[in-house]
C-alpha cells in the first residue's frame, strides 16, 4: 500500500473585506517591529487585519475538510513574490530586470507563512489537530514571462531567490508541518517559446531551475509538486527531485497510458485535479446544456446576466458547482489508470479567485473533500 490519499487545494481564494487594508498589512508585516507598537494604529491595525484574515482563511479550509491546505493566497500570485525581490522595476508596460535578482535584505519570506507561524497555538486549538501545510511559489518560468527584457538566465536567478524563500519558510513548527511545496507554472507549455526549443540552452536552464527549487524543498523534508495548465511540453518529467505533477481537469495526461508509463519510469506521482475552478466556464457549461441553439453572443449575454443575478443575491452561485459524484467519478478514473499508489493527493484544478465569494469557494472545497473521502473508503 502507498501513501494514504489526501485532499489538497491550490491556494488562492476570493477575498471578503477591506482589501486595501489587507494589502497594507501585508506590506508592513515583514517588519516585526510594527507588530510591537499597538500604540500606533496606523501601523499596527493593518498588520493585525492581515494576520486575522490569513488565520481565518486557513481555518476555513481545514473546517471544509482539506487535509493539506495551502496557505491562503489572497494576493496576486506574481506580485507577492516580485515584491520580495531586488533587481526588479515595474513599468507601465511590464517588469524590467535592472540588476541581478536577490531577496530583499529585510525579507524573511512570505508574510502569509509568518502570520501562520506566529499563531500556531490558536490554529491548533481551533483545528483540534496538528496541521500539515502546503506552500506554493510562482515558478521561475511564469515570473520571467512578465518581463520585457526576458532571457533564459532569469530562470536561474529566480530559482536561486525562490529557493531562499523556501529555505526560510519550509520548516514550519512541530504542530504545523510543511509537507508539500508546489511550483506554480500556469504559463509553461501554453505558447511556443524559442527559449525552450529542444536542444536550447534555455531549456536546460529551466530544467536546472526547477531542480534547484525542488532540491531545496526536499532538503527540508517536503514533497515537491509542479502545477501546470498544460502538459504539452514534457520537460517536467526530467526534474529528478520532483515528486508530483498536477495538470488541469481536462488535460490529456489523466487519460494517457503513456503518462502512466512515464510515472513508473521517472517515479512520479499525481495530484489529481477533480474539480473545475473556472467559474465562467461552469456557468457557460450550464447555459449551453440548457440552450444548445445559443450562439456565442447569446452565451456571453447569458453569462453576464447570471453574474448580475449572483451579485444581486437572486441566484445561489453554489448551484453552478460540480457535484460530489462528478468529482468522485473523475478521481476514480484517474486512480484506476494510474493505480492508487501513484495518486497521492486530490483537489481542485486551480485557485478559486474567479469564484463569486468565499462561501462558494469553501463549498467547492467541501465537495472535493467528501469526494476524496468517498473514494478512499471505496478503495479501502
Amino acid at each position: 500500500m502507498g501513501q494514504q490519499l489526501r485532499s489538497c487545494d491550490v491556494g488562492s481564494l476570493p477575498f471578503s473585506g477591506d482589501y486595501a487594508k489587507f494589502l497594507a498589512g501585508a506590506e508592513l508585516y515583514n517588519s516585526l517591529s510594527t507588530l510591537l507598537r499597538p500604540q500606533d494604529p496606523s501601523v499596527s491595525e493593518p498588520c493585525r487585519y492581515f494576520e486575522k484574515k490569513i488565520i481565518e482563511g486557513l481555518l476555513a479550509k481545514i473546517e471544509a475538510g482539506i487535509d493539506v491546505p495551502n496557505y491562503p493566497q489572497f494576493r496576486d500570485m506574481n506580485e507577492m513574490f516580485l515584491q520580495l525581490i531586488d533587481g526588479v522595476r515595474k513599468t507601465k508596460n511590464g517588469y524590467e530586470l535592472v540588476s541581478k535578482l536577490s531577496l530583499h535584505s529585510e525579507s524573511r519570506g512570505l508574510q502569509e507563512l509568518e502570520a501562520i507561524n506566529r499563531n500556531v497555538s490558536q490554529i491548533i486549538d481551533a483545528a483540534g489537530r496538528q496541521v500539515e501545510l502546503k506552500i506554493c511559489v510562482t515558478g521561475p518560468y511564469t515570473l520571467s514571462s512578465l518581463f520585457l527584457n526576458r532571457t533564459s538566465e532569469m530562470f536561474h536567478q529566480f530559482s536561486e531567490v525562490l529557493g531562499k524563500i523556501i529555505e526560510a519558510n519550509a520548516l514550519g513548527h512541530a504542530d504545523v508541518e510543511v509537507v508539500l511545496v508546489a511550483i506554480d507554472e500556469p504559463v509553461f507549455g501554453l505558447v511556443s517559446d524559442t527559449l525552450l526549443d529542444h536542444g536550447s540552452l534555455g531549456r536546460e536552464v529551466l530544467l536546472k531551475a526547477w531542480e534547484t527549487i525542488c532540491y531545496q524543498a526536499r532538503s527540508k523534508g517536503a514533497k515537491t509538486l509542479i502545477h501546470l495548465h498544460s502538459t504539452a511540453d514534457d520537460l517536467f518529467w526530467n526534474v529528478r527531485h520532483l515528486d508530483l505533477i498536477q495538470p488541469h481537469v481536462d488535460d490529456p495526461l489523466y487519460e494517457s497510458t503513456a503518462a502512466k508509463q512515464m510515472c513508473d519510469r521517472f517515479d512520479k506521482s499525481l495530484k489529481a485535479s477533480i474539480a473545475i475552478t473556472d467559474f465562467d466556464g461552469l456557468i457557460r457549461e450550464r447555459i449551453v446544456a440548457s440552450n444548445p441553439h445559443f450562439d456565442d453572443t447569446s452565451i456571453g449575454q447569458s453569462i453576464a446576466d447570471t453574474w448580475a443575478s449572483i451579485r444581486n443575491s437572486k441566484v445561489d452561485p453554489t448551484t453552478y458547482l460540480e457535484t460530489e459524484k462528478t468529482m468522485e467519478r473523475r478521481l476514480r478514473r484517474i486512480m484506476k489508470l494510474f493505480g492508487e499508489e501513484r495518486v497521492l493527493f486530490a483537489g481542485p484544478e486551480c485557485g478559486m479567485r474567479s469564484f463569486p465569494n468565499l462561501g462558494c469557494a469553501l463549498e467547492c472545497l467541501r465537495r472535493v473533500s467528501r469526494a476524496k473521502r468517498a473514494e478512499s473508503q471505496r478503495v479501502d
